[in-house]
Protein backbone atom coordinates (compact mmCIF):
# COMPACT_ATOMS: atom_id res chain seq x y z
CA UNK A 1 0.00 0.00 0.00
CA UNK A 2 0.99 3.48 -1.33
CA UNK A 3 2.42 5.51 2.44
CA UNK A 4 -0.10 8.31 1.79
CA UNK A 5 2.06 10.21 4.33
CA UNK A 6 4.59 10.96 1.50
CA UNK A 7 1.73 12.05 -1.08
CA UNK A 8 1.55 15.69 -1.96
CA UNK A 9 -1.04 16.55 -4.48
CA UNK A 10 -0.33 19.32 -6.99
CA UNK A 11 -3.18 21.58 -5.29
CA UNK A 12 -0.87 21.95 -2.47
CA UNK A 13 2.15 21.86 -4.02
CA UNK A 14 0.76 25.40 -5.65
CA UNK A 15 -0.71 26.45 -3.16
CA UNK A 16 2.55 26.06 -0.93
CA UNK A 17 5.02 27.51 -3.86
CA UNK A 18 2.33 30.33 -4.44
CA UNK A 19 2.28 31.77 -1.02
CA UNK A 20 6.25 31.40 -1.15
CA UNK A 21 6.59 29.90 2.11
CA UNK A 22 5.88 33.02 3.87
CA UNK A 23 3.01 31.86 5.60
CA UNK A 24 5.50 29.78 8.43
CA UNK A 25 6.23 31.98 10.91
CA UNK A 26 9.83 31.34 12.62
CA UNK A 27 8.60 29.90 15.85
CA UNK A 28 9.86 26.43 15.24
CA UNK A 29 10.96 26.17 18.90
CA UNK A 30 12.63 23.58 20.93
CA UNK A 31 9.44 23.69 23.41
CA UNK A 32 7.17 24.70 20.69
CA UNK A 33 5.78 28.02 22.39
CA UNK A 34 5.39 31.41 20.58
CA UNK A 35 6.37 34.21 22.65
CA UNK A 36 3.89 36.67 23.51
CA UNK A 37 3.80 40.49 22.36
CA UNK A 38 1.87 43.33 23.73
CA UNK A 39 0.02 43.52 20.61
CA UNK A 40 -0.47 39.81 20.86
CA UNK A 41 1.51 38.74 17.61
CA UNK A 42 4.68 37.73 16.37
CA UNK A 43 8.37 37.76 18.02
CA UNK A 44 10.23 41.27 16.62
CA UNK A 45 13.72 42.12 15.95
CA UNK A 46 16.01 42.76 18.54
CA UNK A 47 17.95 44.52 16.16
CA UNK A 48 14.97 46.68 14.17
CA UNK A 49 13.73 50.04 13.95
CA UNK A 50 13.45 51.22 17.60
CA UNK A 51 11.28 54.11 17.18
CA UNK A 52 8.54 52.34 14.92
CA UNK A 53 5.37 51.30 16.65
CA UNK A 54 6.10 47.97 16.94
CA UNK A 55 2.79 46.16 15.76
CA UNK A 56 3.05 48.44 12.47
CA UNK A 57 6.41 46.81 12.23
CA UNK A 58 5.28 43.02 12.74
CA UNK A 59 7.40 40.18 10.58
CA UNK A 60 5.62 39.19 7.74
CA UNK A 61 4.45 35.64 7.79
CA UNK A 62 1.87 33.13 9.70
CA UNK A 63 0.93 31.66 12.55
CA UNK A 64 1.84 28.00 11.71
CA UNK A 65 3.85 25.91 14.47
CA UNK A 66 6.58 23.08 13.49
CA UNK A 67 6.95 19.86 16.08
CA UNK A 68 9.28 20.60 18.77
CA UNK A 69 13.05 19.58 17.66
CA UNK A 70 15.44 18.44 19.28
CA UNK A 71 19.29 19.92 18.68
CA UNK A 72 22.33 18.06 18.49
CA UNK A 73 24.16 18.33 21.43
CA UNK A 74 27.82 16.49 19.84
CA UNK A 75 29.69 18.48 17.54
CA UNK A 76 29.46 17.76 14.14
CA UNK A 77 31.72 15.39 12.34
CA UNK A 78 32.06 17.39 9.62
CA UNK A 79 33.65 20.21 11.77
CA UNK A 80 35.96 18.09 13.50
CA UNK A 81 37.06 17.12 10.07
CA UNK A 82 38.45 20.64 9.75
CA UNK A 83 40.36 20.34 12.53
CA UNK A 84 42.93 17.68 11.23
CA UNK A 85 45.68 18.68 10.63
CA UNK A 86 48.09 18.32 7.66
CA UNK A 87 45.39 18.06 5.10
CA UNK A 88 45.67 21.02 1.87
CA UNK A 89 43.24 23.95 1.68
CA UNK A 90 41.55 22.67 -1.09
CA UNK A 91 40.31 19.46 1.19
CA UNK A 92 39.55 22.08 3.84
CA UNK A 93 37.78 24.03 1.44
CA UNK A 94 35.32 20.61 0.40
CA UNK A 95 35.09 19.41 3.70
CA UNK A 96 33.26 22.57 4.92
CA UNK A 97 30.89 22.21 1.64
CA UNK A 98 29.84 18.74 2.66
CA UNK A 99 29.77 19.91 5.77
CA UNK A 100 26.72 21.81 5.15
CA UNK A 101 24.71 17.97 4.22
CA UNK A 102 23.06 16.64 7.39
CA UNK A 103 19.44 17.32 9.31
CA UNK A 104 18.51 20.75 9.95
CA UNK A 105 16.08 23.11 11.81
CA UNK A 106 16.47 26.35 9.63
CA UNK A 107 15.27 30.54 10.72
CA UNK A 108 15.30 32.89 7.78
CA UNK A 109 14.92 36.46 8.89
CA UNK A 110 15.13 39.35 6.92
CA UNK A 111 15.36 43.08 7.72
CA UNK A 112 15.79 46.33 5.57
CA UNK A 113 18.02 48.25 7.70
CA UNK A 114 19.20 51.69 5.62
CA UNK A 115 17.13 53.29 3.20
CA UNK A 116 17.75 56.06 0.42
CA UNK A 117 15.42 57.63 -0.51
CA UNK A 118 13.63 61.13 0.97
CA UNK A 119 10.02 59.63 1.93
CA UNK A 120 11.24 56.03 2.78
CA UNK A 121 9.51 53.73 4.95
CA UNK A 122 11.17 50.62 6.00
CA UNK A 123 9.42 47.59 4.60
CA UNK A 124 8.19 44.64 7.15
CA UNK A 125 10.86 42.48 8.08
CA UNK A 126 10.25 38.70 7.15
CA UNK A 127 10.79 36.04 8.88
CA UNK A 128 10.33 31.81 8.26
CA UNK A 129 11.32 28.67 9.23
CA UNK A 130 11.74 25.21 8.31
CA UNK A 131 13.35 21.45 9.16
CA UNK A 132 15.12 20.14 6.31
CA UNK A 133 17.66 17.68 5.24
CA UNK A 134 20.90 18.86 2.71
CA UNK A 135 21.61 15.46 0.43
CA UNK A 136 24.98 15.63 -1.15
CA UNK A 137 23.60 15.12 -4.75
CA UNK A 138 26.97 14.66 -6.86
CA UNK A 139 30.35 15.04 -5.34
CA UNK A 140 33.62 14.53 -7.99
CA UNK A 141 36.12 15.90 -6.06
CA UNK A 142 36.19 19.35 -7.41
CA UNK A 143 32.59 19.67 -7.96
CA UNK A 144 29.90 19.19 -5.33
CA UNK A 145 25.99 19.50 -5.64
CA UNK A 146 23.92 20.12 -2.15
CA UNK A 147 20.08 19.69 -2.57
CA UNK A 148 18.10 20.78 0.15
CA UNK A 149 14.77 18.59 0.84
CA UNK A 150 12.52 19.92 3.17
CA UNK A 151 10.38 17.47 5.56
CA UNK A 152 8.18 19.85 7.67
CA UNK A 153 5.33 18.75 10.52
CA UNK A 154 2.88 21.15 11.70
CA UNK A 155 1.03 21.45 14.83
CA UNK A 156 -3.04 21.60 13.89
CA UNK A 157 -5.80 23.24 16.27
CA UNK A 158 -6.75 20.21 17.88
CA UNK A 159 -2.93 19.84 19.19
CA UNK A 160 -2.53 16.58 16.85
CA UNK A 161 0.40 16.69 14.49
CA UNK A 162 0.24 16.84 10.31
CA UNK A 163 1.62 14.35 7.95
CA UNK A 164 4.63 15.41 6.95
CA UNK A 165 4.91 18.10 3.92
CA UNK A 166 8.06 16.55 1.83
CA UNK A 167 9.36 19.14 -0.95
CA UNK A 168 12.40 19.81 -2.65
CA UNK A 169 13.69 23.24 -2.01
CA UNK A 170 16.51 24.86 -2.80
CA UNK A 171 20.24 23.69 -4.64
CA UNK A 172 23.91 24.86 -4.51
CA UNK A 173 26.71 23.84 -6.44
CA UNK A 174 29.91 24.49 -5.89
CA UNK A 175 33.12 24.09 -8.12
CA UNK A 176 36.88 24.54 -7.85
CA UNK A 177 38.21 27.50 -9.77
CA UNK A 178 35.07 27.55 -12.43
CA UNK A 179 35.77 30.47 -15.02
CA UNK A 180 32.34 30.53 -16.85
CA UNK A 181 29.60 31.49 -14.39
CA UNK A 182 25.89 31.52 -15.49
CA UNK A 183 24.75 34.85 -13.85
CA UNK A 184 21.58 37.29 -13.88
CA UNK A 185 21.15 40.39 -15.91
CA UNK A 186 18.29 41.54 -15.16
CA UNK A 187 14.75 41.42 -16.80
CA UNK A 188 14.34 37.64 -16.65
CA UNK A 189 17.39 37.56 -18.37
CA UNK A 190 20.91 35.03 -17.36
CA UNK A 191 24.13 34.85 -19.30
CA UNK A 192 27.42 34.06 -19.51
CA UNK A 193 30.45 35.35 -17.43
CA UNK A 194 33.96 35.14 -18.23
CA UNK A 195 36.75 35.18 -15.37
CA UNK A 196 40.32 34.71 -16.15
CA UNK A 197 42.12 31.65 -14.64
CA UNK A 198 44.05 34.40 -12.51
CA UNK A 199 41.10 35.51 -11.15
CA UNK A 200 39.39 32.33 -10.08
CA UNK A 201 43.71 30.63 -8.56
CA UNK A 202 41.64 29.10 -5.44
CA UNK A 203 38.51 30.12 -5.63
CA UNK A 204 35.17 27.81 -5.05
CA UNK A 205 32.22 29.20 -7.62
CA UNK A 206 28.40 28.72 -5.64
CA UNK A 207 25.30 28.20 -8.18
CA UNK A 208 22.08 28.33 -6.43
CA UNK A 209 19.16 26.88 -8.23
CA UNK A 210 15.38 27.16 -7.88
CA UNK A 211 13.01 24.51 -6.35
CA UNK A 212 12.57 23.48 -10.26
CA UNK A 213 16.50 23.48 -10.67
CA UNK A 214 15.99 26.48 -13.01
CA UNK A 215 19.10 29.09 -12.26
CA UNK A 216 18.79 31.80 -9.71
CA UNK A 217 22.13 33.60 -8.86
CA UNK A 218 25.77 32.45 -9.18
CA UNK A 219 28.99 34.24 -7.94
CA UNK A 220 32.89 32.79 -6.88
CA UNK A 221 34.70 33.64 -3.51
CA UNK A 222 37.66 31.92 -1.53
CA UNK A 223 37.42 29.91 1.60
CA UNK A 224 39.13 30.77 4.96
CA UNK A 225 39.61 28.24 7.88
CA UNK A 226 40.56 28.92 11.02
CA UNK A 227 40.25 27.32 14.46
CA UNK A 228 36.70 28.75 15.27
CA UNK A 229 35.27 28.73 12.01
CA UNK A 230 35.18 28.19 7.80
CA UNK A 231 34.12 30.99 6.05
CA UNK A 232 33.09 31.58 2.03
CA UNK A 233 32.07 35.32 0.79
CA UNK A 234 30.88 35.95 -2.35
CA UNK A 235 31.79 38.61 -4.46
CA UNK A 236 28.99 41.34 -5.42
CA UNK A 237 26.13 39.73 -7.83
CA UNK A 238 23.06 40.30 -9.02
CA UNK A 239 19.57 37.88 -7.91
CA UNK A 240 15.84 38.12 -9.01
CA UNK A 241 13.73 38.91 -6.68
CA UNK A 242 13.08 35.80 -4.29
CA UNK A 243 9.41 34.75 -3.12
CA UNK A 244 9.24 36.81 -0.24
CA UNK A 245 9.69 39.88 -2.15
CA UNK A 246 8.34 39.25 -5.31
CA UNK A 247 4.96 38.56 -4.05
CA UNK A 248 4.56 41.58 -2.48
CA UNK A 249 7.12 44.71 -4.17
CA UNK A 250 7.21 45.92 -7.69
CA UNK A 251 9.00 49.00 -7.01
CA UNK A 252 12.49 47.37 -7.75
CA UNK A 253 14.02 44.73 -9.74
CA UNK A 254 17.40 43.20 -8.88
CA UNK A 255 19.10 42.11 -5.47
CA UNK A 256 22.47 43.54 -5.59
CA UNK A 257 24.91 41.95 -3.02
CA UNK A 258 27.03 39.59 -1.12
CA UNK A 259 26.24 35.92 0.57
CA UNK A 260 28.99 34.61 3.09
CA UNK A 261 28.79 30.58 4.20
CA UNK A 262 30.20 29.95 7.45
CA UNK A 263 30.85 26.85 8.84
CA UNK A 264 30.05 26.10 12.48
CA UNK A 265 30.39 23.29 15.60
CA UNK A 266 26.60 22.55 14.88
CA UNK A 267 25.98 23.60 11.41
CA UNK A 268 26.19 26.61 9.38
CA UNK A 269 24.99 30.30 8.90
CA UNK A 270 24.07 32.13 5.56
CA UNK A 271 24.48 36.05 5.96
CA UNK A 272 23.19 38.42 3.23
CA UNK A 273 23.78 41.68 2.66
CA UNK A 274 21.79 43.17 0.02
CA UNK A 275 20.65 46.64 -1.96
CA UNK A 276 17.66 47.03 -3.38
CA UNK A 277 18.47 48.01 -6.90
CA UNK A 278 15.80 49.65 -9.70
CA UNK A 279 16.14 49.11 -13.42
CA UNK A 280 14.73 51.16 -16.19
CA UNK A 281 12.56 50.01 -18.94
CA UNK A 282 15.85 48.82 -20.85
CA UNK A 283 17.15 47.05 -18.19
CA UNK A 284 19.73 49.32 -17.04
CA UNK A 285 20.68 50.96 -13.65
CA UNK A 286 18.32 53.50 -12.97
CA UNK A 287 19.61 57.19 -13.03
CA UNK A 288 18.35 58.72 -11.02
CA UNK A 289 18.03 56.96 -7.05
CA UNK A 290 19.13 53.53 -8.19
CA UNK A 291 19.09 52.12 -4.74
CA UNK A 292 15.97 52.09 -2.76
CA UNK A 293 17.26 50.15 0.24
CA UNK A 294 19.63 47.75 1.96
CA UNK A 295 18.75 44.69 3.68
CA UNK A 296 20.50 42.10 5.89
CA UNK A 297 19.69 38.35 5.70
CA UNK A 298 20.44 35.82 8.10
CA UNK A 299 19.78 31.98 7.70
CA UNK A 300 20.63 29.48 10.58
CA UNK A 301 21.03 26.00 9.62
CA UNK A 302 21.19 24.10 13.43
CA UNK A 303 21.80 20.43 13.32
CA UNK A 304 18.71 18.65 14.67
CA UNK A 305 19.16 14.89 15.50
CA UNK A 306 15.53 12.35 16.02
CA UNK A 307 13.46 14.23 13.66
CA UNK A 308 12.00 11.98 10.98
CA UNK A 309 13.33 12.43 7.57
CA UNK A 310 12.01 9.39 6.25
CA UNK A 311 9.51 10.91 3.56
CA UNK A 312 12.34 12.86 2.39
CA UNK A 313 14.82 10.06 2.11
CA UNK A 314 12.00 8.03 -0.05
CA UNK A 315 10.98 10.82 -2.15
CA UNK A 316 14.57 12.12 -2.86
CA UNK A 317 15.81 8.02 -3.27
CA UNK A 318 13.15 7.68 -5.84
CA UNK A 319 13.23 11.05 -7.59
CA UNK A 320 16.87 11.40 -7.54
CA UNK A 321 17.49 10.33 -11.61
CA UNK A 322 14.75 12.41 -12.57
CA UNK A 323 16.17 15.34 -10.80
CA UNK A 324 19.71 14.46 -12.02
CA UNK A 325 18.45 14.31 -16.01
CA UNK A 326 17.09 17.68 -14.92
CA UNK A 327 20.14 19.05 -14.18
CA UNK A 328 21.94 17.36 -17.20
CA UNK A 329 19.11 19.13 -19.53
CA UNK A 330 19.90 22.50 -18.25
CA UNK A 331 23.89 22.22 -18.71
CA UNK A 332 23.20 21.21 -21.65
CA UNK A 333 21.09 24.15 -22.44
CA UNK A 334 23.24 26.90 -21.05
CA UNK A 335 26.53 25.46 -22.65
CA UNK A 336 24.13 25.88 -25.77
CA UNK A 337 23.29 29.67 -25.04
CA UNK A 338 24.95 33.11 -25.22
CA UNK A 339 21.95 34.35 -22.55
CA UNK A 340 17.96 32.41 -21.56
CA UNK A 341 15.62 34.39 -20.62
CA UNK A 342 13.17 32.23 -18.40
CA UNK A 343 9.53 33.26 -17.71
CA UNK A 344 8.17 31.26 -14.04
CA UNK A 345 4.78 31.81 -15.48
CA UNK A 346 3.47 31.04 -18.68
CA UNK A 347 -0.31 31.21 -19.67
CA UNK A 348 -1.52 30.83 -15.92
CA UNK A 349 0.64 27.89 -15.93
CA UNK A 350 3.74 27.46 -13.31
CA UNK A 351 7.55 26.27 -14.53
CA UNK A 352 7.49 24.02 -11.07
CA UNK A 353 4.24 22.17 -11.58
CA UNK A 354 5.15 19.93 -14.53
CA UNK A 355 8.67 18.89 -12.55
CA UNK A 356 7.37 18.11 -9.20
CA UNK A 357 4.40 16.30 -10.66
CA UNK A 358 6.47 13.85 -12.29
CA UNK A 359 9.06 13.62 -9.27
CA UNK A 360 5.77 12.59 -7.86
CA UNK A 361 4.65 10.11 -10.15
CA UNK A 362 8.01 8.01 -9.60
CA UNK A 363 7.46 8.77 -6.15
CA UNK A 364 4.05 6.78 -5.97
CA UNK A 365 5.67 3.87 -8.16
CA UNK A 366 6.02 4.81 -11.87
CA UNK A 367 8.52 3.48 -13.88
CA UNK A 368 11.15 5.53 -15.09
CA UNK A 369 13.36 5.82 -18.60
CA UNK A 370 16.20 8.78 -18.73
CA UNK A 371 16.46 8.77 -22.06
CA UNK A 372 12.56 9.01 -22.78
CA UNK A 373 12.47 11.27 -19.85
CA UNK A 374 15.37 13.84 -21.12
CA UNK A 375 13.17 14.47 -24.18
CA UNK A 376 10.24 15.07 -22.04
CA UNK A 377 12.15 17.53 -19.93
CA UNK A 378 12.96 19.76 -22.58
CA UNK A 379 9.69 19.90 -23.83
CA UNK A 380 8.74 21.16 -20.54
CA UNK A 381 11.12 23.49 -20.00
CA UNK A 382 9.89 25.13 -23.44
CA UNK A 383 7.32 27.50 -23.32
CA UNK A 384 9.35 28.96 -19.72
CA UNK A 385 12.48 29.63 -21.95
CA UNK A 386 14.08 31.26 -24.79
CA UNK A 387 17.13 30.69 -25.68
CA UNK A 388 19.07 33.72 -27.14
Amino acid sequence: MQNNRSLFNASKLLLLIMLGLSVFQANADTNGELEKTQCDSRKQFTYSWSFMESCDFTPRGGSSKGVAVTLDPETHPGWLSLQQEGISNFEKDRRAILAMSGAYRVSFDFLETVGFTTDYTPSRPYQSWGTEFVYVAEDSGDYISLQHVMVMYFMQDDGSVSDPMVMKHWRQDWQFQKRDLFVYAGNHRWQHKNLNADEVKGTWSQAVYQVDDSPRYESFGIWQHNDSFSSWLSAKTWRPLPRREGSVRDDYQVLEGTNRHTILPNGWVQEEENLKLVLDSNGKVAAKVPYLAKELGLARYERIIDHDFSTGDDYWQKSAQFWTDVRDVWRETISASNSIVINKKVDGNFMFMPFFAKAQSLVDGQAYNSNVSKTEIKKMLSPFIKVE
